[in-house]
């Protein structure tokens, strides 16, 4: 069975596989280059959880001076990542 993209992973998901590859990795049981790409997917995977607690902790700041009444949430657009000059 093929891993998930991190991305397509809910928060849930990346946690609990964070969890089941430290446990992998301290039990002392896997080869080699098992640990390595274990050990390189849960780097990624605290990465995605990081940014994604940062993102929330933004909205939540972003929601509470809103309830103050001096600013209002707007939904933005993503900036495009396309490369291409357009005039």
């Amino acid at each position: 069975m093929a891993e998930k993209k991190i991305e397509e992973l809910t928060y849930k998901e990346a946690s609990q596989e964070l969890e089941r590859i430290i446990r992998a990795l301290e039990s002392g049981e896997m080869e080699l280059e098992q640990s390595l790409e274990s050990y390189t997917r849960g780097v990624a995977l605290v990465k995605s959880l990081r940014e994604r607690l940062d993102s929330a902790e933004q909205q939540v700041k972003i929601l509470e001076k809103d309830m103050d009444g001096t600013d209002t949430l707007v939904a933005g657009e993503a900036a495009s990542t396309d490369d291409t000059l357009s005039i």
